[in-house]
């Protein structure tokens, strides 16, 4: 930049010089430290209302105040997690299900909207890492969830099986991560104690043992607020006891038992609650101090300290993530020979202390992922049956109260082999287990790859790219339905389906246009059996197809392709070619082709390609502006306005004359001829009238608009007005390539194109900028109408 330019944006000196400036560098460093004392103050500001650090005494009166919340066992607590979150309904075409909202991580900031890849995206979460679709599986979660609360622990371990890539990762993910949010929450709070002991300075008389001990200064009742300068020894805890295991068990079960009947409480207390005793290395400092101070409970709670602590994935506490490791998850260390425990009272010292250590221990409290559980060698999990049935894990010197939810998941391949191992059977009672099926709904699919890849991609994203990814890998799952399953009139129906139907069928709920209109009718009727059709096999829909993360390399690759300056849908087409080459790789490539479409990877390909054609040719009449895309609407409206007052039998009041007519009949047949309707015009009429009904009983209180309730027969209205205008839209297609073309090199150019005279560079000019609007760029452009001209206007334009 030169110095004249700055000048003119009012700078005195150049950014260097700037930089280096005595007077602005003072400054700076004067906003940076008001900035940490503002920073500084609302930390400590935080700590306090936070309530971070507790005595005995103040965690009783918190308890008191909410014994509900604070009573909670892993259980209750995941579970109330996914209450706190709420949830909504979201309808499919398969039904309505209920969403449960912690899976869109709501607390997190959204993803930065990135480049479009064009079409529809349902259901954008906007944000990393959020699950998309998969509401059976959350919903079966939250009911194991529930049954562990009612069976008074998680006696279970909830495992999520299904193919590679399923989500079943993310799912847990998910629920960690919710787990860290919540945490930092008041609703919820957790916990846990520690033993602190004075320094000689700290205190008049013996320290903590055989004496009267008063505090020289600060809290009279409890050592827990006691400076760092103050204390000798803190003694961390690493199980995370809950601070009431310090009370004796009958009288803590009858405190609690007060408290949540004076709460109002409609569940009974956790077992754990009410059961639960202290860790061996706290039974053993709380027993040294009792007998020191002769049995004196009220100076034993001067030495707890009650921390608040936070969930953390990071910091592995109670939010754990385990690989298939070939060990127990959980042992013991000896501690006592640790040099900072030897200003322990004599009493302790001479006691030999153990910490228990391991994923088991770190998770307490929170959820243990066991990720890709059965690659373990049987023996190497073995222990998670008895652990599982009694709550408790044995270690050398002592056994642990687990206080866990456990989370695994596990491919089909490692549970089909499990299923044959004869120790299965005394397993399964211990799993809960969760089928965790691949995306069928090609809508949600491009989401995920909209959210998760396109904003790693450096090029442009061209529209429809990942829209093809998406269709072929849905493709590749369907499976060919079992028409006897169905009664007589849906059966021949369900029999015809092909891959491509129910494809569409699970995105949108449209039924094929080529039934007729009864047909239709009992296929929207049946699509929620069709789709749970195959739930109770072991073939079931979903578990053989592309995986996500193999689409994820095609679109990566694609994104490098040589031909195309952006992530192209052509691009994408190539390498899937390249992909299905590779049969002996892949179990969906290895199955054989059925009727309707099913399993033929050849076909898919020809599917994806054509509707992308399609698309482009849609986009190209839109963008060549010889009819605007409202017209189609309009005349529509007009034609259900007509056909309803004719079903009833009224007139309708002309908005130019304002006197009341008969409905156009004239209008209406020709709307009827362009919409290629088949049936007499009178049953025609009053079935459009009849869906509007059922749209409307199915959505009280909205406006019926027609691009939502019969968006197929708007499309077919806009073909039909086009099929005499698609000579033009060829032509223009064929300028707009001339015209993006002259840019390159002319030796790439084709030379039969001529030159386009200032009418035509004109029109093309302005079909581009409307394509611009659509989110393509000028390469995307060029390449979407070489191809149209190459496969749908090579005769219309010769």
């Amino acid at each position: 930049m030169s110095h004249e330019s700055s000048a003119s944006r009012g700078d005195k000196a150049g950014p260097t010089t700037a930089r280096h400036d005595p007077e602005r560098a003072a400054e700076r460093t004067r906003v940076a430290l008001t900035d940490l004392d503002a920073i500084a103050s609302t930390m400590a500001r935080r700590f306090n209302e936070e309530r971070r650090v507790l005595s005995f005494q103040q965690y009783l009166e918190l308890f008191a105040a909410d014994p509900i919340g604070q009573g909670r066992d892993a259980a209750r607590y995941v579970r109330d997690l996914f209450d706190h979150y709420g949830t909504r309904k979201v309808k499919r075409p398969w039904g309505e299900l209920t969403r449960f909202n912690l899976f869109d991580l709501p607390w997190e900031a959204p993803v930065p909207s990135s480049q479009s890849s064009g079409g529809p995206i349902a259901a954008h979460h906007g944000r990393d890492g959020a699950l998309v679709g998969q509401e059976d599986i959350q919903a079966e979660i939250y009911r194991a969830l529930c049954n562990f609360v009612r069976e008074g622990r998680a006696n279970r371990l909830i495992l999520m099986h299904g193919p590679n890539g399923s989500a079943k990762s993310t799912v847990a993910a998910c629920i960690l991560r919710a787990l860290e949010h919540y945490a930092t929450l008041d609703e919820g709070a957790l916990y846990r104690f520690h033993w602190v002991f004075p320094s000689r300075k700290a205190v008049r008389g013996t320290i903590g043992f055989g004496g009267e001990v008063t505090a020289s200064s600060g809290d009279e009742v409890s050592y827990a607020h006691l400076a760092d300068d103050q204390i000798d020894t803190r003694l961390v805890i690493e199980l995370r006891d809950h601070p009431l295991f310090l009370l004796p068990l009958p009288e803590r079960r009858a405190l609690i038992l007060k408290l949540y009947e004076n709460a109002g409480a409609t569940e009974p207390p956790p077992e754990w609650l009410m059961s639960g005793k202290l860790s061996h290395k706290n039974q053993q400092v709380f027993e040294a101090l009792l007998a020191a101070n002769a049995g004196s409970l009220v100076e034993v709670l001067r030495h707890v300290q009650v921390e608040r602590y936070f969930i953390s994935r990071r910091y592995r506490l109670g939010a754990v993530t385990v690989g298939p490791e070939l060990s127990v998850d959980a042992g013991e260390r000896q501690i006592t020979a640790d040099r900072s425990l030897a200003s322990l009272p004599t009493s302790l010292q001479a006691t030999t202390l153990f910490e228990a250590h391991g994923e088991l221990i770190e998770a307490a409290g929170g959820v243990l992922e066991f990720s890709d559980l059965l690659k373990r060698p049987i023996d190497a999990f073995r222990y998670l049956q008895l652990t599982l049935e009694t709550g408790e894990v044995s270690l050398p010197q002592q056994t642990v109260q687990t206080n866990v939810v456990m989370i695994g998941s596990a491919n089909e391949i490692h549970l089909s082999a499990f299923r044959e191992h004869h120790e299965f059977p005394s397993f399964r009672g211990r799993f809960e287990l969760i089928r965790a099926p691949y995306l069928r709904a090609w809508t949600d699919e491009q989401t995920i790859y909209d959210a998760q890849i396109v904003p790693f991609v450096t090029r442009h994203v061209a529209p429809h790219a990942t829209r093809v990814a998406a269709q072929f890998a849905v493709l590749s799952r369907m499976r060919q339905p079992e028409s006897k399953r169905y009664a007589d009139a849906l059966a021949p129906v369900i029999a015809a389906l092909t891959a491509e139907e129910k494809m569409d069928l699970y995105a949108t709920g449209a039924p094929p246009e080529r039934l007729e209109e009864d047909a239709q009718k009992l296929l929207k009727a049946g699509v929620d059996a069709l789709y749970h059709e195959s739930d109770a096999a072991g073939d079931y829909e979903g578990r053989l197809g592309i995986s996500p993360r193999e689409i994820r390399t095609v679109l990566l690759d694609g994104a490098q392709s040589p031909e195309y300056a952006c992530l192209s849908p052509f691009a994408v087409l190539t390498e899937l070619d390249e992909i299905c080459k590779r049969q002996s790789e892949f179990d969906w490539l290895k199955e054989k082709a059925l009727a309707g479409g099913y399993h033929d990877h050849r076909l898919f390909r020809e599917i994806v390609r054509r509707r992308l054609l399609d698309l482009l040719e849609e986009e190209m009449r839109a963008a060549s502006g010889l009819v605007e895309e409202g017209r189609y609407a309009e005349l529509f409206d007009r034609y259900t306005a007509h056909v309803t007052v004719w079903v009833k039998g009224e007139k309708i009041r002309n908005p130019h004359t304002g006197d009341y007519e008969q409905p156009d009949e004239r209008m209406m047949r020709e709307v009827e001829a362009l919409l290629g309707v088949r049936s007499r015009h009178e049953d025609h009429r009053r079935g459009l009238i009849s869906s509007i009904a059922a749209w409307a009983i199915d959505h009280p209180g909205q406006k019926v608009v027609n691009d939502i309730v019969f968006p197929h027969l708007l499309r077919k209205l806009r073909d039909a007005v086009f099929s005499d205008r698609r000579k033009g839209v060829a032509l223009l297609v064929r300028d707009l390539y001339t015209y993006l073309s002259s840019s390159k090199e002319q030796s790439s150019r084709d030379p039969s194109l001529g030159e386009l005279r200032e009418e035509q560079r004109k029109n093309a000019r302005e079909a581009l900028e409307r394509l611009h609007k659509m989110g393509y760029c000028d390469h995307c452009a060029l390449d979407a109408a070489s191809a149209l001209l190459r496969a749908r206007y090579a005769e219309l334009v010769t």
